[in-house]
Order: structure tokens, then sequence, then C-alpha cells
């Protein structure tokens, strides 16, 4: 039997990019503002991701501006001057962050995604897509994140695959109550300082109340009790400071003085700079 004839060989060639991303809220503010003060005529924003590789492989994605686009049924355009003006503006002020991606606004991967993910491939290598859902179908701003793996046959390639990756919101506490509101679909407005503190203290309440029920049932015996569970609540009574409720009232009522005090004259400053400027204007076009 002669030699065996070469064989051209359907196969997908998986990406090198991390499996999993970590986004920090300020992406999340920005990609919103920027869908909010888009065009009119515009469906969805998209924009380019900055951030770094973690020693882990995740890619921390940390800040994030909108590029400009047109798009149609078949082809998208992007403004690549603006893009590459801000990544310079960007990159003066956070050297170490790069590009690792881009986003859309949107439920999903769409026709256009990948020829955008094309040209971001030429940018950064093995880009990650990340979608926001601001139009909130599922009644929440659905957040995915997306890798693209390559269909190829011989040497040729032939399409490209979006296959999705976990995506982990990573925020403080106080930041955590930022994304809770932006997440409500609508509000009458934004929670002052007292409504905040209340917001938070009835949330407090209601975790106290877990608490206090799940020790009840492990005590009657009603469920089996998670010695980790024991020693979180353990930690959590530990870091609480010894003081009688007359000094811990004091001391709250002290810090909400000195709260108000500052929110009183961070408004007499802005004030006085809205006279300034007024004032300067007036004898300008004296």
């Amino acid at each position: 039997m002669g030699g065996a004839e070469a064989q051209t060989v359907l196969q997908f060639v998986p990406s090198q990019a991390s499996a999993s991303a970590r986004v920090h809220p300020v992406v999340l503010f920005n990609i919103c503002d920027s869908f909010v003060r888009r065009p009119d005529q515009a469906e969805r924003v998209i924009g380019t991701l900055l951030g770094y590789i973690a020693s882990d492989g995740t890619v921390e994605i940390r800040n994030s501006y909108a590029v400009p686009h047109n798009e149609s049924s078949d082809q998208v355009a992007l403004d690549i001057d603006y893009h590459h003006n801000m990544l310079i503006s960007h990159q003066k002020v956070n050297p170490k962050e790069v590009i690792i991606g881009w986003y859309s606004t949107g439920f999903g991967v769409t026709g256009g995604s990948a020829l955008i993910h094309d040209f971001y491939s030429r940018e950064a290598t093995n880009p990650v897509h990340l979608t926001v859902d601001t139009g909130f179908r599922n009644g929440d701003a659905s957040i995915k994140g997306y890798v693209s793996i390559s269909l190829s046959l011989g040497d040729r390639q032939l399409a490209a695959e979006f296959h999705e990756i976990p995506v982990e919101l990573q925020m403080s506490e106080a930041e955590r109550i930022g994304v809770g509101i932006l997440k409500t679909t609508m509000v009458d407005k934004l929670p002052g300082d007292l409504e905040g503190i209340e917001a938070s203290m009835i949330g407090l309440l209601s975790v106290i109340k877990d608490v206090y029920k799940y020790v009840d049932d492990v005590v009657e015996g009603e469920i089996i009790p998670d010695n980790n569970i024991g020693r979180f609540i353990a930690d959590c009574l530990a870091s609480v400071p010894k003081m009688s409720p007359a000094a811990l009232d004091k001391l709250f009522n002290d810090r909400l003085q000195d709260n108000a005090l500052l929110a009183y004259l961070s408004s007499i400053a802005r004030t006085q700079l809205v006279v300034a400027e007024k004032l300067n204007t007036a004898a300008q076009i004296l």
C-alpha cells in the first residue's frame, strides 16, 4: 500500500485566555453612564476594557471607556483614532492598565460582535468580551464574559465561537450599596446620608434576625450545626467593641453630627464657587 494521503482536519483552537474575570464597580458605572449618554440613534454602546492579568491568571477589569461607532446589519465602524487617544490618556494616569478586551451593552453576543472582537484581537492577546444588559430583561443588569475559540480547517481560520467564562464582581461594602442602587430599575432620587444609614441599619437588622434564627434552630436540633458558620459568627461577635449602650449611642450621634457638618461645609464651598464663577463672568462682560 502506498503512502497515506494527506488529510485536512477541522479543529477548534482553544483560547489561552483566563478562565475567569473580575470586574470592578467603576467599570459598571462607566458603562451605564455611557449608555445613558449615547446618541439617540444608537441602540448600544461599545467600549474598551482596561486592566491586567493577575498572578493567578484571572483577568482584572479595572477601567473602561466608550468608543464611538456606527453599525449596520453587516458591518461595524469604530473610531480608531478616538480609541487610541483615550488609551494614551488613560495610560498617562495608570500605566499598568493595558487593553484586555472590550464591552458592549445588550443581552449576550450579537451578529457584529465577531468583527469587533477581531479588531481587539489585534490590540490585545486573547481579549475578553464583556456584555452588560442595561435593558434589565431578566429584572437585573446581567453581566457576562466571553473569550473566543477559533474554528479552523487546516491552516485556514473559518470562524470564531464565543465561549462564556465566569465573571465575578469585586467590590467593598460601600461599593456594594452603590451597585445595589444601580441595579434598581427606577428610583425617584438618590438616597441622602440619613436614608443611606437607614437602609444599612435595615439590612443589618435583617442579617441579625437570620443569625438568631440559625442559632435557635441549631440549639433546638432542627438543623445540623456547621462549624465554619459557628466560627464566623464568633469572629463577628468578637469584633464588636465592648462598650455600654449609652457610650455606643453617644459615639454614633457624634459621628452622625460630624458627617452632617462635613456635608454642610461642602454645600457652602460649592455655593461659594458658583457665586465666584458668576462674579467673574459678570466682570468679564462689564
